[in-house]
C-alpha cells in the first residue's frame, strides 16, 4: 500500500536564503582606475578594518603607449582600443553608483604630445575624468599599496614598481619609527614625501627615481637586436646605466634589515613561474619572498625558452609574453645592484595606492596594525 501523502506537501517549496551579499552602500564605495603603457585597470571597493574589500574589478591590456617610443605621439588605434576600454569602467561605475573615485593616467600621456587632446576625448565618449599623474605621486602610490607587506624588522626598504613606461624606485629610512609602526609609517606617506608636523614618528624617504624605462619602452629602444641572450644583456645593463643619479645606489647597503619590495606583472609572472602555477593565483603570489637565486633561477629559464618557448608557456601568459624579457633585465639589474637575500611580491600597485590614499584622507580606515 502506498504510504500516505501528508496534507499541503509539495504545495509551495519552504523559502531558501539567498546566500548572495547584500549589495553594498554607494556612499562607501571608493573607485580607482591606472591607466598605463599597456594596461587599463580598475578596482572598486568599500573599506573593511584597517584594509578594503574589493567590489568590483576590471583589466585589460590596451597597449596605449604602442609606437609612442617613435612618433611621440598616441595612435589612434591605441585610443580607439583604450576609450572601449575605458567605457566598460564607466558601466561598472555607474551601475554601483560610485561618487569617490581618483582616475589616473601614468607615463605615456606624461610623454605623449596628444595627450591632452586624448584626455578631452575621453570626457567626450565615456564621462570620465583622467587626470594626468606626476611621476612623484605614482611612486608614493605604488609604497603605499605596499605597506602591509612591508616588515616590522625592516629598516631600510626599497620599493620597485616596474612599469610599461617607467620604472620607480623609492628609498626609505624606518629607523626612527618603532618597529610595530613601521607598516602605518608607510601608510602615512600618502600625504606626501616630505611631511612636517607629523605628531608620529615618520618614515624618511632617502631618495627616489623615475626612470623613463619600463617594460614597453625598454624592450623597444632595444627591438633591433635580433639575439634574444644580447638584446636581454644590453637591456639590463642600460636600465643600471639609468640609476647612476640615485643615491643609495653608491653605498653598500647592510643585508640585516634591509627589504625590497617589487610590484609589478614582471615580479609577479616571475614569482608565478617559481611556483609552478598553471594557473594565477595572487594568494599564493602576494607576499611571497623570492631569493636571488631563486629569481636568476626562473630568468635563466626563459632565455633557454627563447621567444617561442615563452609564448607558449602558459605561467607567462600571451600578454605578458612580449615583455616578460625587458621586465626581467629590469630586475636583474636591481639585484646586482643590491645584492639581498630575499625580494617581496607584491601583487599590488597604483590602484591599490589610489584607494589606501582616499581612504586614509577620509579617515575610514581602522588604525590597527596590518
Amino acid at each position: 500500500m502506498a504510504p500516505k501523502r501528508p496534507r499541503g506537501a509539495g504545495a509551495f517549496p519552504k523559502p531558501v536564503e539567498s546566500p548572495a551579499p547584500s549589495r553594498p552602500d554607494p556612499s562607501e564605495l571608493y573607485a580607482a582606475l591606472d591607466l598605463g603603457t599597456n594596461s587599463c585597470r580598475m578596482l572598486i571597493a568599500q573599506p573593511k578594518g584597517n584594509q578594503f574589500h574589493v567590489v568590483d574589478s576590471f583589466s585589460k591590456s590596451v597597449q596605449l603607449g604602442a609606437g609612442l617610443e617613435k612618433s611621440g605621439r598616441l595612435s589612434r588605434a591605441s585610443m580607439n582600443r583604450t576609450i572601449s576600454a575605458l567605457r566598460v569602467c564607466q558601466q561598472k561605475i555607474r551601475r554601483h553608483e560610485v561618487t569617490q573615485m581618483r582616475l589616473v593616467a601614468t607615463e605615456a600621456c606624461r610623454r605623449a604630445h596628444n595627450a591632452r587632446e586624448f584626455i578631452r576625448q575621453v570626457k567626450r565618449e565615456t564621462g570620465l575624468t583622467l587626470e594626468i599623474i606626476q611621476p612623484e605621486e605614482e611612486a608614493r602610490l605604488a609604497v603605499i599599496s605596499c605597506a602591509p607587506l612591508v616588515s616590522t624588522k625592516t629598516e631600510q626598504l626599497l620599493v620597485v614598481d616596474i612599469g610599461g613606461g617607467s620604472t620607480e624606485l623609492v628609498w626609505i629610512d624606518l629607523t626612527a619609527v618603532p618597529a610595530f609602526d613601521r607598516p602605518r609609517a608607510i601608510m602615512r606617506l600618502h600625504a606626501g614625501f616630505h611631511t612636517k608636523d607629523s605628531p608620529f614618528p615618520a618614515a624618511r624617504v632617502v631618495d627616489w627615481i623615475s626612470v623613463p624605462l619600463g617594460v614597453a619602452t625598454l624592450r623597444d629602444q632595444f627591438s633591433d637586436v635580433e639575439s634574444d641572450s644580447a638584446r636581454y644583456a644590453l637591456m639590463s645593463w642600460y636600465f643600471e646605466e639609468n640609476l647612476a643619479e640615485f643615491a643609495p645606489y653608491k653605498d653598500v647597503q647592510a643585508r640585516e634589515g634591509f627589504q625590497i619590495v617589487g610590484t609589478s606583472g614582471t615580479v609577479t609572472t616571475v614569482a608565478a613561474s617559481h611556483l609552478g602555477l598553471k594557473r594565477y593565483d595572487r594568494t599564493k603570489v602576494d607576499g611571497l619572498r623570492m631569493t636571488s637565486d631563486q629569481i636568476e633561477k626562473v630568468i635563466s629559464n626563459y632565455l633557454e625558452l627563447g621567444p617561442e618557448g615563452r609564448r607558449a608557456d602558459p605561467r607567462i601568459g600571451l600578454d605578458r609574453q612580449a615583455l616578460i624579457m625587458s621586465g626581467a633585465a629590469i630586475l636583474q639589474a636591481l639585484l646586482r645592484c643590491w645584492p639581498t637575500d630575499r625580494l617581496s611580491v607584491a601583487d599590488r600597485g597604483l590602484r591599490e595606492g589610489l584607494l589606501y590614499a582616499q581612504m586614509s584622507a577620509d579617515g575610514v580606515l581602522e588604525d590597527a596594525p596590518f
